[in-house]
């Protein structure tokens, strides 16, 4: 069984108990009235699952239970994408941070709020939706993208964006000579 996209066996492994374990516990501790945070708070400080397991057994048991959608977060919905660029991360991070630059690939009314060179860019985008790129160099010309654009109002908006971002990454590597 697979649960949040993880095995019941990876869940057992770091935590003790697979997946019908986990629900079956949370079901008579009657978690599915619980918000998200006490559900979190009880498998850690009751049960000792450690705090990024906790979450995951809470997000797994809210999605089986009919309490959260796959992409939904507290915020709202969050499309997720990642993608290897034939570009030096300096270069991918340049893109995005020099709005000149950006407009080439990007049709997007942005504000970049925080970042860090080369690793990092963190956005806000003028429909209230947050937007965050990591960057992870693989050698001196290879580098993994990892956006998330958060606060996305439904799953039908994750999976338009994933849509758009998948072709505004197409535009990116265009305009980066790729």
């Amino acid at each position: 069984m697979k649960q949040a996209g993880i095995s019941s066996g990876a869940v057992r492994a770091k935590t003790g108990k697979g997946w019908e374990e986990w629900f079956a516990l949370l079901d008579e501790q009657d978690a599915a009235k619980m918000p998200h945070k006490q559900i979190a708070a009880l498998l850690h400080e009751k049960h000792g699952v450690p705090g990024w397991w906790a979450q995951m057994v809470t997000v797994g048991y809210e999605q089986a239970r009919g309490l959260r959608q796959v992409n939904e977060q507290a915020g709202g919905f969050t499309a997720n994408l990642s993608r290897t660029l034939p570009f030096a991360a300096s270069a991918v991070y340049a893109a995005f941070i020099d709005a000149r630059r950006r407009r080439r690939w990007l049709d997007l009314e942005l504000k970049v709020t925080t970042s860090t060179e080369s690793k990092s860019v963190r956005i806000a985008a003028a429909d209230g939706t947050r937007i965050d790129v990591n960057l992870y160099p693989k050698g001196e010309t290879k580098t993994v993208l990892q956006l998330q654009h958060q606060k996305l109002p439904d799953a039908a908006a994750v999976q338009a964006g994933k849509a758009y971002w998948s072709e505004a990454i197409g535009r990116l590597k265009t305009s980066l000579g790729g």
